[in-house]
C-alpha cells in the first residue's frame, strides 16, 4: 500500500519541539499504522511503549532507558496481517523523531562504539552521527528461530526496524553479532548496544558542529 508522509503534531504539519530543548513529537498514520512517538534527549523519564507487540515494547524500552532519553510511543498496526508494517513504520518515525529533537547537533561527540555483552551473548555497535543514513546489519538470527512474544515477533524484523531508523535519522550504523545463540539475548544486546551508543554520541561535550563542513 502506498505509505503518507510523516505528519507532526504542530501547526501547518511542523513537527513538535521546544526551541533550545532537544525534544520532539510527531505523528503518522497511514492504511497500515497510526503512530505517536515523543523523544526528549535531555529528560531520563522512564519510557512508555505501547505498539501492541510485547516484544517489541521490551527492545524500545531498552533503547530509551539505555539511551538515557525520554522515549514515548503509541501505536496501532495490522497485527493480522503481520507485524512487519508496525515495526517498520515505527522505526520510520522514531528515526524521524530522533532527527527533530538533534536539532542542528551542535557540540555532540558525533561517533560512538562499543561491544555489549548479554550472557552468552556479545554484540559490536558503532555509530556515527553523520547526516548520511547507511546501516551494515550482520545479526544472523537462525531462520528457524521461534518467533519472540504474542503477538510475534519474527527475529528478522529487527534488520527491517533498525533500516527504517537509520534512513528517517540520518545515521551511519553497525551492528555485528560476534557470538550468540539465544534470539532474545541478541536482539537484546543489539537495541541495549544501539542505546548505549545513542547516550554517548549524542551527549553535548562543546558548542560546535563536529564536522569540517560545518553541518551534519
Amino acid at each position: 500500500m502506498t505509505r503518507q508522509s510523516l505528519t507532526g503534531q504542530g501547526a501547518a504539519g511542523q513537527p513538535v519541539s521546544a526551541p533550545g530543548d532537544r525534544r520532539a513529537s510527531r505523528s503518522r498514520e497511514t492504511k497500515e499504522t497510526r503512530i505517536e512517538i515523543t523523544v526528549d534527549l535531555d529528560s531520563q523519564e522512564a519510557p512508555v511503549v505501547d505498539t501492541g507487540l510485547p516484544f517489541f515494547d521490551h527492545m524500545l524500552e531498552q533503547l530509551g532507558k539505555h539511551g538515557g532519553f525520554r522515549l514515548t510511543v503509541r501505536g496501532e498496526g495490522d497485527l493480522d496481517v503481520d507485524a512487519h508494517h508496525t515495526v517498520e513504520d515505527v522505526g520510520i518515525l522514531l528515526g524521524a523523531t530522533l532527527a527533530d529533537a538533534m536539532g542542528d547537533k551542535a557540540g555532540i561527540r558525533r561517533f560512538a562504539s562499543l561491544s555489549l555483552p548479554l550472557d552468552e551473548s556479545l554484540v559490536d555497535v558503532a555509530l556515527d552521527v553523520s547526516g548520511r543514513p547507511f546501516l551494515h546489519y550482520s545479526v544472523d538470527c537462525a531462520r528457524d528461530s521461534t518467533p519472540l512474544g504474542n503477538p510475534a515477533f519474527e527475529p528478522q524484523l529487527a534488520e527491517e526496524f533498525w533500516r527504517a531508523f537509520v534512513h528517517s535519522a540520518d545515521v551511519t550504523l553497525h551492528i555485528s553479532l560476534r557470538y550468540g545463540r539465544n534470539p532474545h539475548h541478541v536482539l537484546e544486546a543489539s537495541f541495549k548496544g544501539v542505546a548505549r551508543a545513542l547516550r554517548d554520541a549524542l551527549t553535548v561535550t562543546g558548542g560546535d558542529i563536529p564536522s569540517t563542513k560545518g553541518i551534519l
